[in-house]
């Protein structure tokens, strides 16, 4: 009997796919069907067919590229590439037309062979991790391959984004507004910190935020962590009071601790809940008479502590892709409400080591981050300003603006997508679809340094930055509609001397193609954040530079900038300043011009 199995795969339906992205392009310019497939995660590798994977291959590769595709241009360019032949010729292309009725079932036919392709995926992986087990000499240690496997199946479907519904997001964020003024000020939005004023400033640990604690070494970083930790695992504040905004409730913690061993970080735990000091304690120097009462106090300790939903993971040296699978599994597992590295840099990045330390550092924050928003919890390694308590008094008069600014916004046309880490590629593909359904008639980007770009990505981030902003630029031409992007500046202007560091051009981070793709650029600056401006008095002060504007002028403009609304106003102009406006285009040389008419 033959064992040997073909693997999972739907050929009709792979054929059906393609037939109906060259039907469907070839229909008044649309590209429905191939902006389907593109975010809806569709690769050349989605295909078992060879020939059907070259052919998908070279229509993202001329729907990158925002060439036509249709018959004629995808045969042209599979004979250039030499490639036309080994796919079965023109005639399997007009097959491939002639034998799909219609393109209307294209999701259908999609979502078959992403279910076949999911099916290989699994078993590759599965084959590997079974040849791993059987290689115990390149494999000495089951950790290892356990760790990689877990690592492979857990990264497998790990990039399905969705767009929001604004209707949703607005009452969601209206309910959680509601709860917090009805709650009299006892509530956070977040997890506690079990510091009071630390959660007056925070209002708690919030979902998906990345929250870095940072010092110079042997400052109290892991002490201050750890503390939060324990608050957050007993549900007890620092003086032992159960956390009122939400009973004393007991929160799951993960701390993944590359620097301690997991007994170095239990001792300090105990001997601080003990009240005992940790030199003293490591040593034995105890006086006799308070061996007793000390005693009592680290029993204590213990048994609070013993029981409470903390779980460490202190391996060396860990990857952070490792590091996310570890820790999507045990969200899965154990429910983890807090996670706690400590510290970002003993974590790792394989995948961009070569590139020097600070790209693979970029790339593990990057990470970290995505990691906050796809299990949903903070994580300890950004803060949030305070939001004051209001007045009884003035609740209903509150209340009755967010209904009103809810009901406004409610039925705005505003949509978002909240996908992490996306590719470029796949967010011009999302945009297509979205000017399509929904007739987008602006796009925000933020931000682009957290955008990526997998052509580019294998170079340096200086090049992917600009693949990726060249991208968005053709993205905006494409669709003819602005594109707001917005970008980090470098720290450039505090080292070059300018006591009023106003941002430059030059500024912008990791590419100097992004002021080149520009064709507008602003340059926010806010003169009370810095001592040494002049303006520093005014906290209301803002200023946008139009630092470049190629069809228009440049020059500051005033604002008001209102921090507790977090609003831009309009700031009336001293009418007593020159005005500071000019083109952003150079004057040709030797130029006369004619006199104004109106003058």
């Amino acid at each position: 009997m033959n064992d040997v199995k073909t693997p999972p795969s739907n050929v009709e339906a792979e054929r059906a796919v393609l037939g109906s992205i060259l039907i469907d392009s070839s229909d008044q310019n649309s590209d429905r069907v191939m902006d389907v497939c593109m975010s809806g995660g569709v690769t050349p590798d989605t295909f078992y067919d060879p020939r059907n994977r070259e052919i998908y291959a070279t229509m993202v590769s001329l729907s990158r590229q925002s060439k036509p595709l249709d018959f004629v241009t995808l045969s042209v360019e599979l004979k250039r590439c030499e490639k036309l032949e080994a796919v079965g010729g023109a005639a399997y292309l007009q097959a491939l037309v002639d034998q799909t009725p219609t393109a209307a079932h294209a999701e259908y036919y999609m979502n078959v062979i992403l279910g076949k392709a999911l099916r290989r995926t699994i078993i590759d992986r599965a084959t590997k991790t079974i040849t791993k087990c059987y290689d115990e000499n390149a494999y000495p240690d089951p950790q290892t391959v356990l760790g990689e496997t877990e690592k492979a199946f857990l990264e497998i479907g790990a990039n399905g984004g969705k767009t929001m519904s604004w209707s949703d997001a607005v009452a969601d964020s209206f309910r959680k507004i509601d709860a917090m003024f009805n709650s009299d000020g006892k509530r956070l939005e977040g997890l506690s910190t079990g510091l009071k004023y630390l959660d007056e400033r925070l209002q708690g640990l919030k979902q998906s935020e990345m929250i870095v604690i940072a010092a110079r070494p042997s400052v109290g970083k892991t002490s201050l962590a750890m503390n939060i930790a324990e608050s957050c695992a007993l549900g007890l504040d620092m003086n032992n009071v159960p956390v009122r905004c939400d009973g004393g409730k007991r929160h799951p913690v993960l701390v993944f601790s590359l620097e301690m061993p997991v007994e170095a970080l239990s001792k300090r735990m105990v001997a601080g809940r003990a009240r005992v000091n940790t030199w003293q304690l490591n040593r034995g120097m105890v006086h006799k008479d308070k061996r007793i009462e000390l005693a009592e106090q680290l029993f204590q300790a213990v048994g609070e502590l013993k029981d409470a939903p903390i779980y460490v993971d202190d391996t060396a040296s860990l990857d952070v892709m490792d590091l996310r699978a570890r820790a999507r599994r045990m969200k899965k597992a154990h429910g983890i409400e807090l996670i706690v590295i400590d510290y970002l840099q003993l974590c790792r990045c394989s995948e961009y080591a070569h590139q020097g330390r600070q790209i693979e550092v970029s790339h593990i924050s990057q990470q970290i981050k995505a990691m906050a928003k796809e299990v949903k919890v903070p994580v300890i390694v950004l803060s949030q300003l305070n939001r004051d308590l209001v007045p009884k008094s003035e609740k209903q008069m509150l209340t009755n603006s967010l209904m009103q600014a809810m009901g406004e916004l409610k039925g705005a046309p505003i949509y978002v997508d909240d996908t992490a880490s996306l590719d470029v590629m796949d967010m011009r593909a999302r945009a297509r679809r979205m000017k399509r359904m929904h007739g987008i008639e602006l796009i925000v980007i933020d931000y682009l340094q957290l955008c990526t770009c997998r052509e580019g990505s294998r170079q340096n981030r200086q090049i992917e930055v600009s693949m990726i902003s060249q991208q968005i630029k053709a993205m905006a031409k494409e669709l003819k509609i602005p594109v707001i992007v917005l970008s980090q500046l470098s720290r450039a202007n505090e080292q070059r001397g300018d006591k009023y560091e106003k941002p430059k051009l030059s500024d912008l981070r990791d590419s100097g193609a992004i002021e080149q793709d520009a064709d507008v650029v602003f340059l926010l600056r806010r003169p009370s954040r810095n001592s040494n401006d002049p303006e520093s008095q005014d906290l209301t002060l803002a200023y946008v530079d139009i630092a470049k504007n190629r069809n228009g002028e440049t020059g500051e403009v005033k604002m008001n900038f209102v921090r507790e609304w977090t609003r831009f106003l309009d700031r009336e102009p001293d009418r007593k300043e020159p005005d500071n406006f000019k083109s952003s285009e150079a004057p040709p040389e030797q130029a006369e011009f004619a006199p104004d008419p109106l003058s």
